[in-house]
């Protein structure tokens, strides 16, 4: 798997391992809002809605980031963000609708099947 070597760059589900979709020294932050998460998100993500990541910024633990929201949108805003302020983010292009599309792994804090809201 070869993720871009520019920030502020697309990822495209389809290039992540199924097996380990977040490569080593990555972090997949989800900025979506908290029905959202709850609802359903991948294993192992950092959840800080987007409004709320100017003021979490000290939450954002070291990697490079994978910024996933529901379709693209929110992510390429907080991607465009992160990368003025420093990090070296990336957009996961499609969201995690495209990650429950392609099979990914999901959890959900709701106690039920895991969807995609």
């Amino acid at each position: 798997m070869a993720l871009p070597d520019v920030p502020g760059s697309s990822v495209p589900v389809t290039a992540l391992d199924p097996e380990r979709p977040v490569p080593e020294g990555y972090v997949l932050l989800d900025v979506r809002e908290q029905d959202e998460w709850d609802a359903g998100h991948a294993p192992g993500a950092v959840h800080i809605p987007m409004g709320d990541l100017p003021d979490r910024i000290d939450d954002l633990p070291e990697g490079e980031l994978l910024v996933v929201c529901r379709t693209g949108g929110r992510s390429g805003r907080s991607v465009a963000w992160l990368n003025q302020a420093g990090f070296d983010a990336y957009n996961v292009d499609g969201g995690m609708s495209a990650w429950a599309k392609t099979g990914l792994p999901l959890s959900s804090e709701t106690g039920t099947e895991p969807t995609i809201i």
